[in-house]
């Protein structure tokens, strides 16, 4: 299942899902040193971010490729909803026609098929950002006991594709997620996005992570850019 269908399929419960994404965009916010007006929101889902403001700005761009996720995002005559892919460069060209104070991406870059690629292009805006990309040991003692490679990138990997296009702070904080069961651990992984659409494990190495996996909890590793 691709990620675009994956994110549309359980767009009703990712609310009740992304726990971790709603303290990563906590963080993002906290971190700010002014109230953007004009704002883009990359990767937005349900609108979690815009919910989050403690302000009401001028002009709210969220751009999302899963239609599901639009349609839950908060709407008004200040909010403006793009069905896009930040993947696909002529998206760009579109939002280059309009003014941004600061560009946020939360738990959302992490999916790109081309990181690298997506920070050149967003570059291209010379708007100031703040993004939260999820990391290499995300689940590190899950893909450990199943003894399967990372989904995502490393730190330093990202840092240094940041580094060629913005001039950035970066700080990597930890979280983690408790859970009652293996069963509902493996319920929030399908449910809250952070697979991104991909299939981590097969049948039989789910089954033996069920019965293996040490922990009570999920651990999560996110870098956190500000420019």
């Amino acid at each position: 299942m691709s990620a675009q269908t994956e994110f549309s399929k359980y767009a009703d419960h990712y609310g009740s899902y992304n726990i971790i994404q709603k303290q990563v965009i906590a963080k993002m916010l906290d971190d700010l040193t002014e109230q953007p007006e004009h704002i883009l929101d990359l990767g937005c889902g349900d609108g979690a971010l815009h919910e989050a403001l403690s302000w009401k700005p001028k002009h709210f761009v969220g751009v999302d490729f899963a239609p599901g996720m639009l349609e839950l995002h908060p709407k008004g005559e200040y909010v403006e909803c793009v069905y896009g892919d930040f993947n696909d460069s002529e998206l760009f060209g579109h939002l280059n026609t309009m003014h941004f104070d600061r560009i946020f991406s939360a738990s959302a870059l992490q999916w790109s098929t081309d990181l690298d690629r997506v920070l050149a292009n967003v570059s291209l805006l010379h708007t100031p950002v703040s993004f939260a990309i999820f990391t290499a040991n995300t689940f590190e003692t899950l893909f450990k006991t199943a003894d399967v490679s990372p989904v995502l990138c490393h730190a330093d990997e990202v840092i240094e594709s940041v580094k060629k296009y913005f001039d950035a702070e970066f700080e990597v904080v930890k979280y983690t997620l408790e859970f009652e069961s293996t069963r509902d651990m493996f319920r929030y992984i399908k449910r809250s996005g952070v697979s991104g659409g991909r299939r981590i494990l097969n049948y039989k190495q789910t089954k033996r992570l069920m019965q293996e996996y040490p922990l009570n909890y999920l651990e999560f590793e996110v870098l956190f850019i500000r420019s």
